[in-house]
C-alpha cells in the first residue's frame, strides 16, 4: 500500500466494539468487494469494502472475516481467510499478504488465519454453534445498486445452505459504528486533507485564462499521488462558468474564460480515509463585485452552518435553520423577495431554486458516509458543509466545503488552513 502502517489497534478495538452490539450466540461475516470487469479482461481499479477494512485493516480481494465471540472454541471467536498466493500471482500481480503479514495488520493470530479455499472446512465447525448470524447489505439511502456484490452472492448462497438460521442486518451496527471516528481515525482523515490542501495551493498558482478544465485535472493528480494519495475520493468536479451550475458536472473537458468562476469540488483520499473539499475561484485571479458579493454570502452561510454543528442536534432541525439563513442571503442578493418567501411551499421552500441541495453529510471511510439522520450530532462525527448558491442565468455557481469534527465542546474545522477568503484566493493566485 502507498500509505504508512496503522496501528492495528484502531482493529482490534473497532471488532471488539462491534461484538458489544451482537445478540447472544451470533455470528458474522464481512466479505471483500469484488474486482469489477470492464471489457474483454479488463477491471477496474479495486476498492476494499469499507466494513471489511474497519474491522481488519486489510486491503485486498477476495479476504473474508468470521466473528463469533461466544464460539466454545476460542481459536473460532475471531477467524479471517485469505486469497493463498503462488508463484505465478507473485509474477503476474503482485506481493499478497502472508499469514504473518496478517496478523501484523489484522491483530489476529496466524493461528486463526485460514486461506480461502479452507473455508467451508473451517465455517462448518462454526456456523452450527450459531443461532443468529449477521450479514451485510449496502443500506446507504443514496444507493442505487445495480450490480450483484460479493455481499449480495453470499447471502443468497447463505439462505440456500443453511436455511433455518435467524438472518440479522449487519449494517445498522456498522452505521452506529463508524459514524463516531475513534482517535486513531482523525490523523488519517487529516492527512487526506492536507493532501488536499497542498494540491489546491498548487492550483491557485497554475490557474489563468485559457487553461483546460482537464490541465487543472492534471495538475490535482500530480499533487495528490506524490503525496502517497491512491488518488481522488470521488470523481472531481472542475466546472468553470455555466459548468458550475451543474451539480455532478464531471466532464471536465471546457476552456476555463477570462471573467469566468472554477466550482473546485475535489478530496484526496489516504489509507481509505476521504477528504471533501470545494472552493470557487476566478479563472483571471479576481473576482467581479458581484461574483464577490455571492461568494460572501456562500461564506456567512457556511460559518452560521458550521456553529450549528454540534453536540444533541438533530440532522432536519439544522438542515432548516440552514435554509433560513440562506433565504436571507439571497434576498440580499436580490434572487429572492419577501413576496416569494410569503407565497412558498413549505415543503420547497422558495430558496432551493438557487440552493438544491443539503448542507452536510458524514464524512470517513465513504465519502458520503454511513450513519443515521435521526440519531443526534455525536462527538466524534465527521460532517461537511457545503452551501452553494447557483445563478444559472448568470452562469454563476458558487460552493465552499470545509470538514467539520465535532467534539464535546464544540467543533473543530479540520480544513481551517485550506485558503478560504475570496481575499486570501485573490492574493495567492496574484504572487
Amino acid at each position: 500500500m502507498r500509505y504508512l502502517p496503522i496501528d492495528n489497534q484502531l482493529f482490534i478495538q473497532n471488532r471488539q466494539r462491534l461484538t458489544a452490539l451482537l445478540k447472544s450466540k451470533s455470528l458474522v461475516v464481512v466479505n471483500a468487494n469484488d474486482i469489477m470487469p470492464t471489457n474483454a479482461d479488463g477491471t477496474m481499479a479495486f476498492r476494499q469494502n469499507n466494513d471489511l477494512f474497519y474491522l481488519t485493516g486489510v486491503d485486498q480481494e477476495e479476504t473474508r472475516l468470521v466473528l463469533f465471540p461466544e464460539h466454545p472454541d476460542p481459536k473460532f471467536r475471531e477467524v479471517l481467510f485469505l486469497r493463498e498466493t503462488s508463484e505465478l500471482i507473485e509474477i503476474w500481480e503482485g506481493h499478497k499478504l502472508t499469514k504473518a503479514e496478517a496478523e501484523n495488520v489484522t491483530g489476529i493470530p496466524q493461528k486463526q488465519i485460514y486461506w480461502m479455499t479452507q473455508f467451508e472446512q473451517i465455517f462448518i465447525q462454526m456456523v452450527f454453534e450459531a443461532e443468529y448470524v449477521y450479514l451485510n447489505t449496502n443500506e446507504h439511502t443514496r444507493a442505487g445498486v445495480e450490480v450483484q456484490s460479493q455481499d449480495a452472492r453470499y447471502v443468497d448462497a447463505f439462505r440456500q445452505k443453511y436455511p433455518l438460521h435467524h438472518l440479522e442486518r449487519l449494517a445498522p451496527l456498522m452505521h452506529q459504528l463508524r459514524a463516531i471516528k475513534q482517535p486513531q481515525e482523525i490523523p488519517l482523515i487529516q492527512t487526506a486533507i492536507d493532501i488536499t490542501d497542498k494540491m489546491f495551493r498548487r492550483l491557485l498558482g497554475f490557474v489563468k485564462p485559457g487553461v483546460w478544465e482537464y490541465e487543472i485535472e492534471a495538475e490535482m493528480m500530480h499533487e495528490f499521488l506524490r503525496h502517497r494519495s491512491r488518488g481522488v475520493a470521488y470523481t472531481p468536479i472542475i466546472a468553470s462558468g455555466a459548468n458550475a451550475c451543474v451539480l455532478h458536472y464531471i466532464d471536465n473537458s471546457q476552456q476555463c474564460k477570462d471573467g469566468d468562476v472554477i466550482l473546485l469540488d475535489i478530496g484526496a483520499e489516504y489509507a481509505n480515509y476521504n477528504a471533501d473539499m470545494t472552493r470557487s475561484i476566478p479563472v483571471n485571479g479576481r473576482f467581479t463585485a458581484r461574483q464577490r458579493a455571492v461568494y460572501d454570502a456562500v461564506l456567512r452561510v457556511m460559518t452560521e452552518a458550521k456553529q450549528l454543528l454540534r453536540p444533541g442536534n438533530l440532522w432536519d432541525e439544522y438542515h432548516r435553520e440552514v435554509g433560513k439563513i440562506m433565504e436571507s442571503e439571497l434576498i440580499g442578493l436580490g434572487l429572492l423577495d419577501q413576496n416569494d418567501v410569503a407565497k412558498q411551499d413549505p415543503d420547497t421552500p422558495a430558496y432551493k431554486k438557487y440552493f438544491m441541495h443539503g448542507t452536510s453529510h458524514f464524512l470517513g471511510l465513504d465519502v458520503h458516509d454511513v450513519g443515521n439522520k435521526y440519531r443526534k450530532m455525536e462527538p466524534g462525527m465527521v460532517f461537511t458543509v457545503e452551501p452553494g448558491i447557483y445563478i444559472r442565468e448568470e452562469s454563476l455557481g458558487i460552493r465552499l466545503e470545509n470538514n467539520v469534527l465535532i467534539t464535546e465542546s464544540g467543533n473543530i474545522d479540520l480544513m481551517a488552513n485550506i485558503p478560504l477568503e475570496a481575499g486570501a484566493i485573490e492574493d495567492l493566485m496574484n504572487r
